[in-house]
């Protein structure tokens, strides 16, 4: 309902706000990983109307009305009101004629949610390419999204179709938080105040409300953070704050302090519940920047005076905590600490970590916490933690036998076992086959090099760090190689190309050598030797676009065959240290970006994020946990060309520089495996399993059967292993625990009937088989990679 009254000063418009459409919304369950930072961000200034605050939400998911007044002309009230036991609020706004005759109404009704959202806004742009654009159309139900959020289950095709309805709205820069609040123009604020409220209602037009949630979790972190942060300089006096952060899953806060352990967080968790429990006001307050630094340094805090020194904004925004704690904080927060459920925030643990990352300068003591609406998110966040350290890929490669770090031989190499080189193979074979059928040539190039290649491609000037030292070789220096890039630079060297040859697609896998702080190692994910899926296409300046967009589709098709489907997509721009003139950076880019576009994908910008010789693509791609991992990257390079002075011949026959593409799919092999095996928790797909299938005799009579077996299964490409020395239940007991996706049981009447009882690890018992069927069934699972 809506009514506007005009009267000789003033226009009053009402209209009715359901409060259940108003619910601030985050996970469903933690475990769904449910919104990004950037979402959050959308998320939080949900209830805001024109930049003022229309409605706060309360603990039972109903709207609380906050009237506020600008002017004695001006101002907004709301009164809740129950018609046939439906929550709604009846809001009047009040604003003078003259004011309100400058601004364009919008409303659009969408009648799933029972909500009119009203949009007041002038300076109405027509350029359909600019994020602050609406048509006349664009309301509430027009927005182009698939299905609606009904829980963890569809969370990823449901944000992979918010993403791309935002998209053809050109509103996704709103929750990328990539096209900020104009702070200059006040007329443009206001507008995209106007329009980020609607990209808000967008959003919640497109969640079912049944998973809706009254407080927001990331709201509850960053109060958390500040709580943890007073309780810890209460109880140790000489402790001097940092940063203090939200993150995905919780918060963590830096200290300069003496060391603690986790048997401390006890300590300062009680301490946090006292502060909670007196719920003490949270307070906003700006100040001058030069009271702001007098108040710091009063209170001796020389790591918050760095970071006053790098906020650009004025005024300094603080937030108390009573009248006993402040820090600087942008906000927003909960009107006091009573607002937090202690029950519901937990300590997790402590680690060291460098002041801004710099190994020069103090090492401080992180806490980690995390915070959640309520007792039961909160069991579901430690249960999703728990299991995450089930599949923790450093336990199952032992527990497997699939891989080991030998400390004899020295961190972060890896000693690939047998089961564990059986999958590299695969995936090996894998990667080969496809870039064959795409028309690579494959390559094998020296692990090392003399150092004087490596001051040709610019990386003892840019990447120096990250490289062993060098070794002479008959007094010449050479070193092991952090790259491939130059070796395959000099076989494209090896005799003139003409424009002809073109496109020119070469690829390896390549080990490579980077030097890695020890307490960095982690397992296969950070390691001192690898091998790259390498590839490099050297191109004419008008392949640029095909090429890239051919490597995308690539990169779709292998992913698709080791089971991932979901992705997050980066373009990464110049960084500060970096080669090649503007021009040059300017055409990468571009090419980049046009070859994203004609795919039609959905991409964030990292302003500052590519590599010292050119811009780039990364995918992320997300696990069984909702987990992402860096693996795949696309980089165009105008520089080592240069540097290396390549060219071709074109039809005038002249000389010309070509185009050079850096890109690698799975990253490395080393890094893939170990996402792999925490995806799919050391249970391999049948096609992917080092052992396919066991045959296990009930008795030992039976063993020559079983062998007879195992050797005509493994004639036909199937691995399997007979198993034997202990009673049925232990070897399928056994089976299992090695994660052995089939068994096949043989007893004195299998043996007679030249037959098999087939368990599924999964499926229980199967039923009999003769050994051919058995066979045929799973070479047709493997070759089509379904179940069995």
């Amino acid at each position: 309902m809506l009514v506007i009254h005009r009267m000789a000063t003033t226009t009053t418009i009402t209209f009715s706000l359901f409060s259940r459409s108003l619910r601030l919304l985050s996970k469903s369950k933690p475990s769904s990983s449910l919104f990004t930072s950037s979402f959050r961000h959308c998320f939080s200034v949900a209830g805001r109307f024109q930049g003022r605050q229309l409605a706060s939400v309360n603990r039972t998911g109903f709207c609380t009305a906050v009237a506020t007044t600008e002017s004695a002309e001006t101002g907004i009230n709301a009164e809740e009101k129950e018609v046939d036991d439906r929550q709604f609020f009846e809001v009047k706004i009040k604003l003078p004629t003259n004011d309100s005759s400058e601004k364009l109404l919008r409303i659009r009704h969408t009648v799933s949610f029972s909500l009119h959202f009203l949009a007041l806004h002038s300076w109405f742009s027509s350029n359909l390419q600019n994020p602050l654009f609406i048509h006349p159309s664009g309301g509430l139900a027009s927005l182009a999204i698939g299905e609606k959020l009904v829980g963890a289950k569809n969370y990823r095709t449901w944000r992979r179709s918010v993403e791309i309805g935002l998209s053809t709205k050109r509103k996704l820069v709103f929750v990328q938080v990539t096209f900020p609040r104009p702070t200059d123009d006040p007329g443009k604020g206001e507008q995209w105040d106007a329009y980020n409220n609607l990209v808000i209602a967008w959003l919640m037009n497109a969640v079912c409300d049944t998973i809706a949630r009254s407080i927001l979790y990331a709201q509850s972190a960053r109060e958390c953070a500040h709580v943890m942060a007073m309780a810890v300089q209460k109880l140790y006096a000489n402790a001097k704050v940092t940063i203090g952060p939200w993150i995905d899953n919780g918060f963590y806060y830096d200290f300069d302090m003496d060391p603690i352990t986790d048997k401390d967080l006890t300590r300062i968790k009680k301490e946090m519940d006292r502060i909670i429990s007196r719920n003490l006001p949270l307070v906003r307050e700006e100040v001058s920047r030069e009271e702001a630094e007098r108040r710091i340094k009063n209170q001796n805090e020389p790591y918050k005076l760095e970071i006053l020194e790098s906020i650009n904004e004025e005024p300094i925004t603080i937030y108390h905590i009573g009248d006993e704690w402040w820090d600087l904080c942008a906000g927003p927060h909960v009107e006091s600490t009573g607002n937090i459920n202690r029950k519901a925030v937990q300590l997790e643990s402590v680690a060291g970590a460098y002041w801004r990352g710099d190994v020069n300068r103090p090492m401080l003591q992180r806490i980690y916490g995390t915070a959640w609406e309520n007792e039961k998110q909160l069991k579901a966040y430690v249960y999703l933690k728990e299991e995450a350290q089930r599949r923790d890929h450093r336990r199952l490669g032992q527990d497997l036998d699939l891989f080991s770090i030998q400390e004899d031989a020295g961190g972060g190499l890896v000693f690939w076992h047998p089961k564990g080189a059986i999958v590299r193979h695969i995936i090996e074979d894998t990667w080969k086959k496809i870039h064959m059928e795409l028309g690579y040539d494959l390559l094998y190039t020296p692990h090392v090099a003399k150092a004087d290649l490596w001051k040709i491609s610019g990386h003892l000037d840019f990447y120096k760090e990250n490289m062993y030292d060098q070794m002479n070789i008959e007094d010449e220096p050479y070193q092991l190689r952090p790259m491939n890039c130059p070796y395959h630079i000099l076989v494209y060297k090896r005799k003139l190309h003409s424009y002809r040859d073109f496109p020119i697609r070469v690829a390896e896998l390549g080990t490579v050598y980077r030097y890695e702080l020890s307490g960095s190692l982690h397992g296969l994910f950070r390691v001192r030797g690898f091998t790259q899926d390498d590839a490099h296409i050297f191109c004419l300046e008008d392949q640029i676009r095909d090429e890239i967009k051919g490597v995308l589709d690539l990169t779709e098709q292998v992913l698709l065959q080791f089971g991932f489907n979901q992705y997050e997509v980066n373009l990464s721009t110049r960084p500060e240290k970096a080669v090649g003139g503007d021009d040059i950076w300017e055409k990468a880019t571009s090419a980049l970006k046009d070859a994203l576009n004609d795919k039609g994908w959905i991409y964030e910008v990292d302003e500052g994020g590519g590599a010292f010789y050119g811009p780039k693509i990364d995918l992320k791609i997300e696990d069984a946990l909702g987990r992402k991992w860096q693996c795949s990257t696309i980089q165009v390079d105008f520089n080592l060309p240069e540097r290396f002075d390549i060219t071709y011949v074109d039809s005038n026959s002249e000389k010309k520089r070509p185009i050079m593409i850096h890109r690698a799919v799975l990253g490395s092999l080393e890094r893939f495996f170990g996402v792999l095996i925490e995806h799919y928790a050391g249970d391999f797909p049948l096609w992917l399993s080092p052992v396919q299938a066991r045959v296990l005799p009930v008795t030992d009579t039976q063993l020559s059967f079983c062998y007879e077996v195992v050797t005509k299964l493994k004639a036909n490409g199937i691995r399997a292993e007979v198993c034997h020395g202990e009673r049925l239940p232990k070897l399928i007991r056994d089976a299992e625990k090695q994660r052995t996706p089939l068994m096949g049981v043989v007893g004195p009447r299998e043996v007679e009937t030249g037959t098999l009882t087939v368990r599924s690890r999964f499926g229980g018992e199967l039923g009999t088989m003769s050994v051919d069927d058995f066979t045929s069934r799973i070479k047709k699972v493997v070759e089509n990679r379904t179940s069995f």
